[in-house]
């Protein structure tokens, strides 16, 4: 199965109160996402993430990394500096890329960290997945009420864990394509 997530921030303890997480400190956040993440993705899945692994730098990223089920695959965040810093091994994701496009049983996806309002087969029924903004449930709720094919992966909108490439096509299902 393939997964999609953004923006967990392992380990940055003032994201708890930017985006109202249910955690006391950053030890709890990091135990909870890690279980969250490997109770729903399994060894052999592929797992896109979105960017904002984590702010703490390669030793840190590695160590998060180590204990994540799946194959990674990561687009990068704007904070994802660690990926370049000579003792990260990048080995640890499957690839890295700014920007990918992914087919899944004929429904094509654009992956992008950031929103963006118009994409590459935008009046052709792609869906546009991102992170970035630690949008609520209600962000994904509003763009399908107004047939945008625009969804954010990220933890904060959606209880802090990945979510399956599936469950993101049987939301966008009854959007009929311009």
């Amino acid at each position: 199965m393939i997964y999609l997530t953004a923006d967990p921030h392992f380990g940055h303890e003032k994201i708890i109160q930017y985006t109202n997480r249910p955690f006391s400190n950053a030890a709890e956040m990091d135990e909870a996402l890690i279980r969250y993440w490997n109770q729903t993705i399994k060894p052999k899945d592929d797992v896109y993430l979105l960017g904002d692994l984590t702010m703490k730098g390669p030793e840190y990223a590695a160590g998060i990394l180590q204990m994540l089920n799946g194959r990674k695959y990561l687009i990068r965040g704007n904070h994802d500096n660690y990926v370049d810093h000579s003792d990260f091994c990048s080995s640890m994701f499957v690839w890295v890329k700014d920007y990918a496009e992914i087919r899944w049983q004929k429904q094509k996806f654009v992956l992008f960290h950031y929103p963006i309002a118009e994409w590459n087969g935008f009046y052709k029924g792609t869906v546009h997945l991102h992170g970035h903004q630690h949008n609520r449930k209600e962000y994904n709720l509003k763009n399908l009420e107004n047939g945008i094919r625009r969804y954010d992966v990220g933890v904060d909108a959606n209880d802090m864990k990945p979510v399956s490439i599936a469950e993101i096509a049987d939301f966008f299902l009854h959007i009929p394509i311009s």
